[in-house]
Order: structure tokens, then sequence, then C-alpha cells
């Protein structure tokens, strides 16, 4: 497949880069600056921004699939919508797989995660705000997406090579923990880009 990762820098962006390389996947990297290192010789690295339509529309072509894995910086959280509405206006039909957050999920309690300390303290809640507005967005938009949603702790640790796939409820470990780190978070993506699931919403967890 032809992969285009938006966000190719970040946690998340970056080990699907690695990830989609290691299948033999062709992949385009897009950077909004210059890489702090140059990824894998067979990536082909490209500078774009997500809110650019004209360029990203010429950068995308020919796309099989895309990642959109960017991410707002501190302060810029209400921009999430316009961002992904602008990816998907320049994605033209093709299929993106939006790396969300884990605010919009539903929480065994009940409601949603974005309102269950359990979950979301108070210091992440502007970021998991931003991921509800941002599913929003994406359901309002008439094009090809999926929306991925992270567990509750989302860092860098080992490529086990395992999760689970769950709905749109938050899934926990036995001992009541959400998480899954990123590099199995990348092979969830780049599963999901080979052999696309029904659900437009979904997770992954331990």
């Amino acid at each position: 497949m032809k992969i285009a990762v938006v966000g190719a820098s970040g946690m998340t962006g970056s080990r699907v880069v690695t990830e989609a390389v290691a299948r033999g996947h062709h992949v385009t990297a897009v950077f909004r600056g210059d890489p702090a290192e140059p990824p894998h010789p067979d990536v082909d690295v490209v500078r774009g921004d997500a809110t650019d339509v004209d360029h990203m529309t010429a950068v995308l072509a020919g796309a099989d699939a895309i990642v959109g894995a960017t991410r707002p910086a501190p302060g810029a959280e209400d921009t999430v919508a316009a961002t992904i509405t602008a990816l998907l206006d320049a994605a033209a039909g093709t299929r993106v797989l939006v790396v969300g957050g884990a605010g919009p999920l539903r929480s065994p309690s009940g409601g949603l995660v974005i309102d269950d300390p359990a979950f979301v303290p108070v210091a992440w809640r502007t970021i998991a705000s931003a991921s509800t507005t941002q599913l929003q967005a994406c359901e309002a938009h008439a094009g090809d997406w999926v929306y991925l949603s992270p567990p509750a702790m989302l860092e860098p640790g080992i490529r086990t090579g395992g999760y689970r796939r769950g709905a749109t409820t938050i899934l926990t470990a036995a001992d009541g923990s959400s998480r899954i780190s990123a590099e199995d978070f990348a092979i969830a993506i780049v599963d999901e880009l080979e052999n696309p699931g029904r659900d437009r919403h979904f997770t992954v967890g331990y």
C-alpha cells in the first residue's frame, strides 16, 4: 500500500512510519518542519501543514490510505476541528485513519471518559475535550474516515505485538488500568489500514 502519515514526527506518527515500512508498505511521511533525524531510507519525506488544503491535496494524491496523527500544541487545542476538516478535505475521498483521543469514549461507569476523573485527571481535560471536538468534526464531514481512540495511557514502550480491539467503550485491564504502548498502538493502526473494519469509531488497549 501507499500510506501517507501526516504528523510523522510525533510519538504515534513516527511509530506508524516504522511499522508500515517494516511490513513493506510505501510510506510518505509528512512533517511540518524538518525531521529531527531522517526516517527510514525508503520513506519519502515531505514538508506540509495539514491546514494547507491545496498543498496537502497534491501531497496526498495517489495514497491508498492516510493516517492523521497531528496533535495540537499546548494552548492551541481549539484548532483541532479546523485541522481535521482541512485534512479530510485534502484527502479527497481517500480513507483517513484519524488518531484521536480517549475523551469521546464511553466510561464503564456510564457517561463519557472526558467526564470520568478515573481516566481523565483535571490536567488532561483540555486535550481530552479537544478530542471530543475532533470526533464531532469528523462526524460532520462527508469524507471517508475512521476514528481510533487510544486508551487512557498511551506512551512509548515495548512492541509486544498484542492488543485488544474494542468498540466505543474504553478498554481496561484486570487491574483497572487502561493503556497501550505507542509501538503496539502503531500495530493496531497498520492492521486497520490493511484490513479495514466496519466501525467508524473504535478503541484498542491491553
